[in-house]
């Protein structure tokens, strides 16, 4: 059985309360937004779906974030597009805090 590598991306007190934080990993993946939703902690990929836009330079409201350039939203929790115009979602990753630092599964 195959272990998936653990990638850290950041100390979880660099990720602001109800904010985000971009992240460019080392391990050939795109660009990453780290969340902090009531102190935890979700990561998705940075770039809209629907444009270029990154989604850390977007508002977060509860569990949406709105993307900057076309307004379109999606669910911090599971990447789901839930509001137009965007519809493909957001790739997620499995997230976990260990010693106080922001970690994710790096399958590729």
């Amino acid at each position: 059985m195959d272990t998936v590598p653990v990638l850290t991306l950041c100390a979880a007190d660099d990720v602001p309360l109800n904010g985000s934080l971009r992240i460019e990993p080392e391990a050939g993946l795109p660009a990453l937004a780290v969340f902090n939703l009531d102190g935890i902690y979700y990561v998705t990929d940075d770039r809209c779906t629907h444009g270029e836009a990154s989604l850390c330079e977007g508002e977060v409201d509860g569990d949406l974030v709105e993307c900057p350039f076309h307004q379109g939203t999606f669910d911090i929790r599971t990447g789901e597009a839930v509001g137009a115009p965007c519809r493909i979602p957001l790739r997620t990753y499995a997230t976990s805090v260990m010693a106080g630092k922001i970690c994710i599964q790096a399958e590729q």
